[in-house]
């Protein structure tokens, strides 16, 4: 299974609609891959809290058509990072947008973990509430966003949902980088899964973003990684590594905590 993850450099001085076709463009260019995954928020920057209100979208708004059509013209799944998404009747989400070769929608994802302490996302965005996975033909993905890699339990769910495949769209700060890699090296271990870690490039209203996309292999091996600027990182993945390295050294199976008595479900 080939991804490519696209590290968008999200450029002030560029309007959303540019950087909209701009990506579409992008996306299309990875005709051949079988995955295709892009950043958090990458139509506002995931620190521009400002824009969030102004540059909301519907669910099915012109970032939902422009990245249905360019799914469909590379013919490859898309993970498409996430969109503020105004709910017409309800507050806005953070919200991952994933669609089929066919360029038709296979999943949305509204973000459970709202990052701020109080302030910026974790007010002005409503929390998610569900779980979602998507069955590839070569694997399952489990979705989580950005600030959801802090939060394991969430990933332990996403492996009791099938999940073999962990794909977090983000735009994680330059100054906790290494947090970045940390923890996307450890939800790949503990769960014995790949993670594919895409994030932006460049500064969202003020603060720089990391950057360094990484690829881990359910080993917790570095496949790949970005740099800091706008890059397209691609890999090569052997999606049975996953079966093979649950069965060759099953700790999962050892579990006791977080798991429901026997004979309840």
């Amino acid at each position: 299974m080939r991804a490519s993850l696209i590290q968008i450099d999200v450029n002030e001085n560029e309007s959303v609609e540019a950087r909209r076709r701009r990506v579409a463009a992008l996306v299309r260019e990875q005709a051949g891959a079988d995955l295709v995954v892009l950043p958090e928020l990458w139509t506002t920057g995931a620190f521009a809290y400002e824009e969030f209100a102004t540059e909301a979208e519907p669910l099915e708004g012109p970032t939902f058509e422009a990245m249905a059509k360019a799914a469909s013209d590379a013919g490859v799944w898309l993970h498409a990072g996430s969109i503020p998404e105004r709910d017409p009747e309800g507050p806005l989400y953070n919200t991952a947008l994933v669609f089929s070769p066919s360029g038709e929608p296979a999943a949305a994802y509204r973000k459970i973990h709202r990052f701020g302490f109080d302030k910026g996302e974790a007010v002005l965005m409503g929390a998610g509430q569900d779980l979602v996975t998507v069955r590839l033909p070569e694997t399952t993905l489990g979705v989580a966003t950005c600030y959801d890699l802090r939060f394991p339990e969430l990933f332990r769910a996403l492996v009791d949902a099938g999940a073999e495949t962990m794909v977090v769209s983000a735009g994680w700060p330059e100054r906790r980088r290494a947090h970045w890699t940390l923890l996307a090296k450890a939800r790949a271990v503990e769960n014995q899964a790949f993670v594919l870690a895409c994030g932006t490039a460049g500064t969202h209203a003020g603060v720089p973003q990391a950057g360094h996309s990484i690829v881990v292999d359910p080993w917790g091996e570095v496949l790949a990684e970005a740099g800091a600027g706008e890059q397209v990182l691609t890999v090569d993945l052997d999606p049975a590594r996953v079966a093979a390295t649950r069965e060759q050294f099953p700790a999962l199976k050892d579990r006791l905590l977080g798991l429901a008595p026997p004979g309840r479900p």
